[in-house]
């Protein structure tokens, strides 16, 4: 069994490809490499070059592998539906040309649902139409990067969007083909959400074909739910603290993967502010040593 450990340019911050407070995505990837990864994501598509030989020899530079991207765009929003499939296609696109095969299908933060995240009970839900036509946005993209494009599509919860809570990602799970949607479980936005990241990868570890490792403060995550603090807010407070820090239990977690026989990338992801994180590289560092020290290689 192998598992690997790589991270994200979400680490440094880079959220949106057009962000004015992103680093370099040069800097990015030595920053990557130099806190000893070997596996790193696309991030937003557009941040990283997209011509394939441009980001390829980058790469190699640095000797990372191109792990997999995300489609963080909003999914509950049929008038943005193009969007939405623009930033699909380029991922697929991208993710082909690197041989990256993960495949991270995100509904980005809803202004119905950003003040209510972390408090389940008080969340606006969809209606029946509604959420029918949702499933299918999610279901149209997740069939184009499989059949078209050869990868793998995978659900990620996420806080603040409309697939946050747990009983509406055992909906969609219910309601989708396990053989065309996987599961990219983030074990800080379970906890963020309010359900236990270890009991539900204990019922889906079947269907969970990636993940990422992040971890919620306790404390900031009580005062940011109590606040109604939006989330972007809440990352520059510090809600996601560094892996050792939090409260997710990762050696849990390790040997769960490793009872079922998990192989392939575990990737970091610890949301920040790109102007208020005064260490990155520092961070990844920490992490990757602590996640060394309960026993991952």
């Amino acid at each position: 069994m192998t598992i690997r450990i790589g991270n994200a340019p979400c680490s440094w911050g880079v959220e949106f490809a057009k962000d004015d407070r992103n680093p370099p995505w040069q800097q990015v990837l030595k920053d990557c490499a130099t806190a000893g990864y070997k596996g790193i994501e696309l991030g937003p598509v557009g941040y990283m070059p997209e011509d394939p030989a441009q980001l390829a020899d980058a790469l190699a530079e640095h000797d990372l592998e191109l792990i997999g991207g995300v489609v963080f765009r909003a999914f509950h929003d049929p008038d943005q539906w193009d969007d939405v499939l623009d930033g699909a296609k380029r991922t697929c696109e991208a993710l082909r040309a690197h041989g990256a095969k993960h495949f991270v299908l995100i509904d980005s933060i809803s202004p119905r649902r950003a003040p209510t995240a972390g408090r389940a009970s008080e969340a606006e839900q969809m209606d029946d139409n509604e959420w029918a036509a949702y499933r299918d946005r999610i279901v149209t993209v997740a069939k184009m990067g499989a059949e078209e494009y050869g990868l793998i599509p995978e659900i990620h919860p996420h806080a603040g969007g409309f697939m946050d809570f747990e009983p509406e990602v055992e909906k969609l799970l219910a309601e989708v083909d396990e053989d065309l949607l996987k599961i990219c479980i983030d074990t800080g936005h379970c906890t963020y959400a309010g359900f236990d990241p270890v009991a539900f990868m204990k019922r889906h570890m079947d269907r969970i074909t990636y993940v990422h490792f992040k971890n919620t403060d306790a404390k900031v995550k009580e005062q940011a739910i109590a606040n109604r603090t939006g989330f972007y807010d809440a990352c520059g407070q510090g809600i996601f603290c560094t892996l050792e820090q939090g409260e997710v239990n990762f050696p849990q977690v390790r040997q769960l993967l490793v009872d079922s026989g998990y192989e392939g990338w575990c990737t970091i992801e610890q949301d920040c502010d790109p102007t208020l994180d005064p260490d990155p590289v520092g961070d990844a560092t920490a992490n990757r040593k602590y996640l060394e020290s309960i026993g991952f290689a």
